[in-house]
């Protein structure tokens, strides 16, 4: 390839020559230094860069150009970019300075030189990088048990990174922008992290926490033994998501309500039914009734003298209708009887 350019009286004709660079960093600029081979500066976009033009023989002309485009004969600036500075100019070295690079800076530049008059050149390709860094991301999300998830993740830079997703409680990894996950379960609640990297600076990172809802499921029922004048707990234990409501019912369907001996404590995940001086109107069976806005679950306990006979035991139920839990707390009644 030719190209021809006039930068004084007379035409010169560039031609390809061989060149090579060695790189240094003065002043906070990576610099090119051009000789015989050919090769590649890389730059960070922002960075400034030297591009450093070696003489070593008498000179009577010379010039930077950028493509096609002038940009110094000489001490004589041509182009209009107030970033591009002369750094040198003198027997023995030829360099320009391009501070605060940009992606459109990238691309072959030129040295060339009148010398004996034969004219000289040397080349080289700018390549200018961008760090990966994410630019689009999926929000929080919240969502119902058995639904399909779709995240997605955005990146841009120079190389083309790439785009990994990763789950924090497996550590499982999915290469690409998008993850799906098909009928999520609540066990799948937690937080995926999307991790873009090109290897021109650290990776970028960001985490979309994804939450699963589902209707309450009591975990954890015990009978309770009492005895007359000390104190007792009934606990009742679901999880859920949104957390659940808990209230209580004694064995003839009615809601109980705290006095000076009995007192409800709901905490996040359990409901606590506190007897401060246990008397005989206190034994019996107690429903806890845990419910949120998918579904509900209840579960029976006998509050009991300690060696008094009783019938059945503490019982789970799934999801429960309010004429299903009525249904519950008769036969309870019944099987007391």
């Amino acid at each position: 390839m030719e190209w021809t350019f006039c930068c004084w009286n007379n035409c010169c004709m560039l031609t390809v020559s061989p060149l090579s660079f060695s790189l240094a960093g003065p002043t906070g600029a990576q610099a090119a230094e051009f000789g015989h081979l050919p090769d590649n500066i890389t730059v960070l976009e922002g960075e400034s860069v030297i591009l450093r033009c070696k003489i070593d023989e008498e000179v009577t002309h010379k010039a930077w150009l950028n493509r096609s485009n002038i940009l110094f004969t000489g001490t004589d600036k041509w182009s209009l970019d107030s970033r591009v500075s002369l750094v040198n100019n003198n027997n023995s070295d030829f360099s320009i300075k391009i501070e605060q690079v940009m992606v459109a800076d990238e691309g072959p530049y030129t040295c060339s030189f009148q010398a004996k008059n034969q004219p000289r050149t040397a080349h080289v390709y700018l390549i200018v990088q961008v760090p990966a860094r994410i630019v689009n991301i999926s929000q929080d999300k919240s969502v119902n048990e058995g639904d399909d998830v779709n995240l997605f993740c955005l990146a841009v830079g120079r190389p083309e990174p790439t785009v990994t997703w990763k789950d924090f409680r497996y550590g499982l990894m999915s290469e690409g922008e998008f993850l799906e996950i098909t009928e999520i379960k609540r066990h799948q609640a937690e937080d995926f992290e999307c991790i873009t990297n090109n290897g021109v600076a650290p990776p970028d990172t960001h985490r979309v926490k994804v939450t699963v809802n589902y209707p309450p499921v009591i975990t954890d029922v015990k009978n309770m033994p009492a005895q007359l004048g000390k104190t007792a707990i009934l606990r009742c234990e679901a999880m859920a998501v949104p957390t659940a409501s808990f209230e209580w019912y004694r064995d003839d369907r009615r809601p109980v309500e705290s006095d000076n001996t009995l007192k409800i404590k709901n905490e996040k995940t359990r409901s606590l039914l506190l007897f401060t001086n246990v008397t005989e109107k206190h034994f019996g069976n107690y429903t806890c009734f845990a419910s949120n806005r998918l579904g509900a679950s209840n579960a029976n306990m006998l509050l009991f003298r300690p060696g008094a006979v009783y019938g059945g035991a503490a019982s789970l139920n799934g999801r429960l209708s309010g004429v299903g839990l009525w249904i519950c707390l008769s036969i309870s009644v019944l099987m007391k009887v």
